[in-house]
């Protein structure tokens, strides 16, 4: 398999279900600006959406959207528990954690990195943010990961928006939960790895 990534981007996310999988996969780095691969193709060719991250298969075909690829992954390595069976009531709370993740905290973000928002704008967006971490600090009271006791491919997704609240410079020091999940979090070798060969060891 090959995964299509950006430092630093919500790739970072399946890069962790991978090296958690323990699956075979091929880094290929993406010059989102550019949508260029680092030996110069079109990604446009690999994902016309022209987004990370994109995870191609062995047999030629290409998946996108990080929430499914995730779970793809986590289906692949069934033995790891990176999530519960499929049809299970608990499988669909790990796809409602993935779900509140992708559209109320990454979608939220989006805005923040806009170089041509303005400022007040952007206080909206961090405001709405900070909303939605006071509810996770909360919900994470008495519990490892979002799931209970086990790390899920949703915990590699919530760590990667964490990273994201750090380089906005989020004040977390009233969500004691939160700040222990993402210490927690961090500390596991799959995601130091997937930092590491991603450059970003500073996110953790």
């Amino acid at each position: 398999m090959k995964l299509y990534y950006s430092p630093g981007a919500c790739s970072l996310s399946p890069h962790i279900a991978l090296l958690e999988a323990g699956l075979p996969y091929d880094l290929v780095k993406v010059d989102l600006r550019a949508k260029k691969l680092e030996n110069g193709d079109d990604y446009l060719k690999v994902n016309p959406k022209g987004q990370v991250p994109a995870l191609g298969l062995d047999n030629g075909e290409v998946v996108t959207e990080g929430p499914v690829i995730v779970q793809m992954i986590a289906d692949k390595a069934a033995g790891k528990n990176l999530a519960p069976a499929r049809d299970s009531a608990e499988r669909y709370k790990l796809q409602e954690w993935l779900n509140f993740v992708t559209t109320e905290l990454h979608k939220n973000f989006g805005p923040m990195f806009s170089p041509v928002l303005g400022d007040d704008a952007k206080a909206f967006f961090k405001d709405r943010l900070m909303a939605k971490f006071r509810y996770l600090d909360a919900a994470l009271a008495g519990r490892d990961y979002l799931m209970g006791k086990q790390f899920t491919v949703a915990d590699g997704y919530l760590f990667t928006m964490l990273s994201w609240a750090d380089r906005m410079k989020f004040d977390f020091s009233a969500l004691p939960n939160l700040v222990a999940y993402k210490a927690r979090v961090a500390a596991r070798p799959t995601v130091q790895e997937a930092l590491t060969k991603e450059g970003l060891m500073k996110a953790a």
